[in-house]
């Protein structure tokens, strides 16, 4: 299916050509013809918190653990998005490698070699330890959210991409990641 869709409030001089999968306003119809006597697959939404336990520091793949507390719901939807969102700022969410576990291992190293840490470091927030400060500081390259596309009940990744927590922190706490699904 082809659509013109128009991305503002204004008038759309020049349509934006996009060609989509799956016709939600038709989900049966090959063409771009619109039945309206055909009721509308209405969006969807789920939301789930997951709890991960506490993790040694470096990079760590989670994509096993949240694909199992989530797969259910997952399978429910037809296209959509997946968006994750790590409740901590000392600690962070990204995608990358998930074969070879060396890119974890060298990550962690890169981070730490950019960060400075220990008592000599230059920063003022240090009430809850030398490894604070640098923790929010990684968690805030990383970033703490992920946004990824739904398609036929699955997380539509590269084959070598997976969700990786990174742990920022000496002694880490359980992390909380709260998943929302949303489509059809």
């Amino acid at each position: 299916m082809q659509t013109f869709v128009c991305f503002s409030g204004k008038p759309c001089l020049v349509p934006i050509l996009v060609k989509s999968q799956y016709n939600i306003l038709n989900p049966s119809s090959s063409t771009n013809t619109l039945r309206t006597a055909e009721p509308m697959t209405s969006p969807k939404w789920a939301q789930k918190t997951i709890m991960l336990p506490p993790q040694k520091r470096g990079c760590h793949l989670i994509t096993p653990k949240i694909l199992k507390d989530i797969e259910q719901d997952l399978s429910g939807f037809k296209c959509g998005l997946a968006h994750f969102f790590l409740q901590h700022t000392s600690a962070s969410l990204t995608i990358n490698e998930n074969y070879d576990s060396d890119v974890r291992e060298d990550t962690e190293t890169f981070l730490n070699k950019i960060v400075p840490e220990g008592r000599s470091a230059p920063w003022k927030h240090t009430m809850e330890g030398p490894d604070d400060m640098p923790a929010h500081i990684k968690s805030s390259m990383f970033g703490c959210s992920l946004m990824v596309p739904i398609t036929d009940g699955h997380l539509n990744m590269g084959t070598w991409q997976g969700i990786w927590l990174c742990e920022h922190r000496d002694h880490a706490t359980p992390r909380r990641v709260v998943v929302t699904l949303n489509g059809v």
